[in-house]
């Protein structure tokens, strides 16, 4: 058992040792962002496969009541995360997203698999590289890895070494498999990195727009609220 507490050695620093080609990694997350894969991209590039799990309904297909959308925004934060978190608004800032995500998302196409938990059930985040596991994780960040500064106070991962981590793989497993509990959102996550690449008509562009300024306006729209046809209107 190792100590990894993202200050004097830092996550990315250990998994650029531990990620080597023909890996296999499996993640339980809150969110992923393109810039942590930017940050590992030389070792990703060759592994064998990515499994990646939110541990929250993240890009699911669930319908959202008036009543619970004030919870529904922390789930938008976490679909947007892809394009960086809050924490990452310098690296957003450095103009580099467009070629990133165009990276990320080819990537993804030939490595990688998404699955969102689908319940109401907590999960807890953690990660395994081939036998390696790595636990608590919160997200898939560049604050995650160390590499930039968040809102805790201290970050402090477990790093297990099989045996001792053979428990976090079965348990990887089992929810990958269980199909009552994870929703595949893997064509989801490429097509919400790729709008971060790709080119938009101004049109499309206007209709977005004015479709987000009144989208629930509309939705909560009744009958009542429109003119009646016999005053002339």
């Amino acid at each position: 058992m190792e100590i990894i507490n993202n200050i004097s050695k830092t996550l990315k620093d250990d998994l650029m040792v531990e990620i080597k080609p023909e890996s296999k990694i499996s993640i339980a997350a809150s969110c992923f962002s393109i810039y942590a894969f930017q940050e590992l991209k030389e070792q990703l590039k060759d592994i064998k496969e990515l499994r990646f799990i939110f541990t929250s309904p993240t890009f699911t297909t669930d319908k959202v009541s008036k009543q619970q959308r004030e919870f529904y925004i922390p789930r938008l934060y976490r679909e947007r995360s892809l394009y960086g978190s809050e924490f990452e608004i310098k690296l957003r800032n450095e103009l580099t997203q467009k070629a990133i995500a165009k990276e990320c998302a080819e990537w993804i196409r030939q490595k990688a698999c998404f699955k969102s938990n689908k319940t109401n059930e907590s999960m807890t985040g953690f990660a395994n590289v081939d036998q390696t596991n790595y636990m608590p994780l919160n997200g898939f960040t560049t604050v995650d890895l160390g590499c930039e500064k968040g809102d805790s106070a201290y970050t402090m991962i477990v790093k297990n070494d099989f045996p001792s981590s053979k428990e976090f793989l079965t348990l990887f497993d089992q929810i990958w498999n269980d199909g009552s509990k994870l929703q595949v959102v893997t064509e989801d996550v490429i097509d919400n990195i790729s709008n971060a690449y790709k080119e938009n008509a101004p049109e499309f562009l206007y209709f977005v727009t004015l479709y987000n300024i009144f989208h629930e306006f509309l939705d909560d729209l009744s009958e009542d609220d429109l003119p009646n046809e016999a005053t002339g209107f």
